[in-house]
């Protein structure tokens, strides 16, 4: 789709111009939409999807690309909210899933690869003495929550502002009505003091403190490490189990970010690409806290689920961190991400336009002074053919070029050429 300069005298007006290009150029999505919602409320069954005035309907990806219904190709910069690590088609995962397919999708057994990947997820992760699968990032970490507090025999949890941990654990502006009914104290992020005071204040009825190394859904904000040697040091002094939520940061060095930080939690959940793609959660920690899901212990906690261990999902999974993702491709892969990172944040920070960029090595987010400059943002980079999350989040996957690099890069000029005069205004 081509763009030509846009000229207008305010940011509510470019983003209503930018708005009605994109209802003229997308008339087969805005159809599909529509009659989604004769079925599904607001055409949608996953909030983070949808975006005004109506989200673009998919209908093929292969490596590191996307096609819209209506024909429009985009490099793919929303990797499924890092779950897309491996691109759309990579030629290890695809051989895997169609040996896998040949031996029989449902088998209700125990099958050969569980075992394999598991042992490679421990080997891979410090924390990891032993683990278990389960479906989603929200499975391991209510699973997670679940196991402190039968654990420690205490109630309540420790979270912070701004994460979240799932769809029944969103704590953006004090949580949501949908989250599961735990007692929750609620912490600022990456401030340490804040956070040992109410540690200290809650103590006996703390079963677990849950964070995230960078949260992912807030903007790609890296906490400190001293913030998270402080809760480890915390944690332990008062038997509270520290739970990293490395759903999303296991990718950002070979044994996720705690191993880069050389901190080692008590337990960590798991998820999103270490499925190859598909379906996958893994919560997992000291061998003291996991043998209690041990079934030939006579009290063991039992851990139902019907697809914990779908022979897609192993076989895609245990290829994909052992043949694909090795210690030196995650590597590789994050000092991309960082001289990218760079790249754009030199492309605002040049001229004043107020726009700042976070994040770690394959994740970056950018943040924007108002919801009308990130929704301009969002619908002139599609225009220029770069898809990527609403809320300015930006992820690599491994089969991205430098071409698609540099690509992005330029988008992200030439956004900032037509309307650095509004942002700056804004």
């Amino acid at each position: 789709m081509a763009t030509a300069p846009r000229r207008n005298i305010d940011l509510a007006s470019a983003r209503a111009e930018a708005e009605h290009r994109f209802i003229a150029a997308n008339p087969k999505s805005r159809v599909l939409f529509d009659q989604a919602a004769e079925a599904l409320p607001g055409g949608n069954t996953r909030t983070v999807l949808y975006y005004a005035p109506f989200p673009l309907t998919l209908a093929r990806g292969e490596g590191a690309r996307v096609w819209d219904v209506d024909g429009h190709a985009y490099a793919d910069f929303l990797c499924e909210y890092t779950a897309g690590l491996y691109g759309h088609s990579h030629p290890v995962i695809m051989a895997a899933l169609r040996e896998a397919l040949d031996g029989g999708i449902v088998l209700g057994g125990h099958n050969k690869a569980e075992g394999r990947f598991a042992a490679a997820l421990c080997a891979r992760f410090p924390s990891l003495d032993l683990v278990r699968f389960c479906n989603s990032g929200t499975e391991a970490n209510l699973m997670a929550i679940s196991t402190a507090r039968a654990v420690t025999g205490r109630d309540k949890i420790m979270v912070f502002d701004g994460a979240y941990h799932g769809g029944v654990f969103y704590y953006a502006h004090g949580g949501m009505p949908l989250n599961a009914p735990f007692p929750t104290v609620i912490a600022p992020y990456d401030d340490t003091q804040a956070a040992l005071d109410l540690i200290a204040a809650n103590a006996r009825d703390l079963a677990a403190i849950v964070v995230e190394p960078m949260q992912g859904a807030a903007g790609c904000i890296p906490a400190s490490r001293d913030f998270l040697a402080a809760l480890r040091e915390a944690s332990a002094k008062h038997g509270i189990i520290l739970i990293f939520d490395e759903v999303m940061t296991s990718r950002l060095a070979p044994g996720g970010l705690q191993e880069a930080l050389g901190i080692t939690p008590d337990m960590t959940t798991l998820g999103k690409y270490l499925g190859g793609g598909l379906t996958f959660g893994a919560f997992g920690g000291r061998a003291e806290i996991m043998k209690r899901f041990d079934p030939r212990d006579a009290d063991a906690f039992p851990h139902a689920g019907t697809f914990n261990n779908n022979v897609l999902t192993m076989a895609a999974g245990l290829a994909g961190i052992t043949k694909v993702y090795t210690p030196e491709a995650a590597v590789a892969l994050n000092a991309r991400g960082d001289r990218l990172r760079e790249r754009i944040a030199a492309v605002f920070d040049a001229h004043g336009t107020g726009v700042r960029v976070t994040g770690l090595g394959s994740m970056l987010g950018l943040h924007f002074a108002s919801e009308d400059a990130r929704a301009l943002f969002h619908l002139d980079l599609l225009d220029r053919g770069q898809y990527f999350a609403r809320r300015g989040m930006i992820i690599l996957s491994l089969p991205m070029t430098d071409a698609d690099l540099d690509g992005l890069v330029a988008a992200v000029e030439g956004f900032r050429a037509d309307h650095a005069a509004l942002l700056a205004a804004g």
